[in-house]
């Protein structure tokens, strides 16, 4: 895989499955890969399949052309005026984008290029997010009019308060730098850098206890909602459990002998 990923015919979701790691790439180059009411339902109906599929360990959602994905699709939004669309358009994204959180896979946004409105929402709602340094992210909407309600859900959970309500009051433009400073993404590195420190990610993930990984990104999401009594509560019954399973067993056995775990859970 390229840097920039080239500009290809066909579906407009490409899955390259290798070594564990399922690639998903939006694949409409020439709209900047703008999340169609299509693209939305097949990125929404490919994350449900992946989720029952335990061979797969780690996804990674990048984007073929020039950006990573520009939000979604205004020609498409445009053409179809009316509030019952709006509502369900809407809410299908939100259902995208909450299918990542409730993956029991980490899912990894590779940013190589512009991540606009609901791109940089989704990059938001990625669990983690590798960038190059060439990477710019905005939440644009309301330079035409309309306020990015459903981008700020993800933006609201990931930086500072007032660092999200800037970005979505003015509709300017943060670097990968900026981004990592303020909390959307997790590592910068040149562009043609980028695949190999996704890899070098994912490779760290894939090497873990995969029942651990589910079970721990279910309470990390779920502990966040909760105050801090019942975060405690939820974490301990988790570990508990956790605890008990066959790989926490060998894996502690494994590290009292100075030996190499071989995971058994999923």
């Amino acid at each position: 895989m390229s840097a920039v990923l080239q500009q290809t015919e066909g579906p407009i979701l490409l899955r390259r499955d290798q070594g564990g790691v399922a690639t998903l790439t939006l694949n409409r180059p020439n709209q900047f890969n703008a999340l169609s009411e299509e693209l939305l339902e097949t990125l929404d109906g490919t994350l449900a399949a992946i989720a029952d599929d335990s061979s797969v360990r780690v996804v990674v959602i990048a984007g073929a052309g020039r950006a990573f994905c520009a939000g979604h699709d205004l020609k498409e939004m445009r053409s179809q005026y009316t509030l019952s669309y709006y509502q369900h358009l809407f809410r299908l994204c939100g259902r995208m984008m909450t299918r990542i959180i409730e993956l029991p896979q980490p899912v990894i946004a590779r940013v190589h290029g512009i991540a606009t409105a609901a791109g940089c929402q989704l990059v938001a709602m990625c669990d983690l997010a590798v960038a190059a340094d060439v990477a710019r992210f905005a939440v644009s909407g309301i330079n035409v009019g309309l306020f990015c309600a459903t981008p700020s859900v993800g933006l609201a959970r990931n930086m500072g308060r007032k660092d999200a309500f800037e970005m979505l009051v003015t509709g300017d433009f943060i670097d990968a730098t900026e981004a990592r400073r303020r909390g959307l993404v997790n590592r910068v590195v040149a562009l043609e850098q980028l695949d190999e420190e996704v890899g070098r990610l994912a490779a760290s993930i894939c090497a873990k206890s995969p029942i651990a990984i589910k079970m721990g990104k279910q309470m990390f999401y779920r502990q966040m909602e909760l105050g801090i009594e019942g975060a405690y509560q939820l974490a301990a019954e988790s570990m508990a459990c956790n605890m008990m399973t066959e790989d926490a067993a060998h894996g502690i056995d494994a590290f009292m002998a100075k030996r190499t775990p071989e995971w058994k859970g999923r």
